[in-house]
């Protein structure tokens, strides 16, 4: 059985989702190396030789949670840049800034999962993940080459530069952000103004 064949079957049971919820939780707070497939299964609370029934290993589970994390932002930009479709250049990034921290802050344990074990460990991450990022910062080039025409971002940056700058505060966020202290409307704004070219 593959692993779209058991993700499948899984989501009608919901096991499937029990478990990555639990992983992700692990291993937002312990990392590739200290999460174990033992502490998965004591998590959901099932024998570790279960967990094999729905994913081949560990690996796979990692997988699968840092693919969530960044599919989740990923629809929550598309989502936001749909809706704003048409509008200033302002608007639109700060619609995909809001976008990307809603989602990073509301999937928190995805999306930190995703962040912190991004390298699995010692061994290069698989082509699927690599090709979601790709996917997702793909997203963000584009966003970025419109709001320098439009003249939305300073034209003379490199765009590259921009990209991995935004991305990285934006995701550093992880480590800072409390939804006691902190409004995400309020954020996506001073993101902004931080980003928008000076007034001459």
């Amino acid at each position: 059985m593959n692993v779209a064949e058991r993700g499948s079957r899984d989501t009608e049971t919901g096991s499937r989702r029990l478990i990555l919820d639990h992983a992700a939780r692990l291993l937002r707070n312990g990392g590739y190396h200290r999460t174990t497939l033992r502490e998965i299964a004591e998590a959901v609370g099932i024998r570790k030789a279960s967990l094999y029934y729905h994913f081949a290993s560990k690996e796979e589970i990692v997988e699968a949670v840092v693919n969530d994390g960044v599919r989740f932002v990923h629809e929550g930009v598309l989502a936001a840049l749909a809706e704003t479709a048409g509008a200033s250049p302002p608007a639109r990034l700060e619609a995909a800034v809001r976008g990307h921290l809603s989602a990073l802050h509301g999937h928190g344990d995805y999306t930190s999962a995703s962040i912190k074990v991004f390298d699995f460990g010692a061994a290069p991450a698989p082509e699927s993940v690599r090709a979601m990022r790709r996917s997702y910062e793909d997203v963000w080039r584009r966003l970025v080459a419109e709001l320098q025409q439009q003249g939305g971002l300073p034209p003379q940056r490199a765009p590259d530069v921009l990209l991995n700058f935004l991305l990285g505060a934006l995701n550093g966020s992880v480590d800072w952000y409390r939804p006691e202290r902190h409004d995400i409307d309020a954020l996506a704004r001073e993101f902004v103004a931080l980003l928008s070219p000076a007034p001459r």
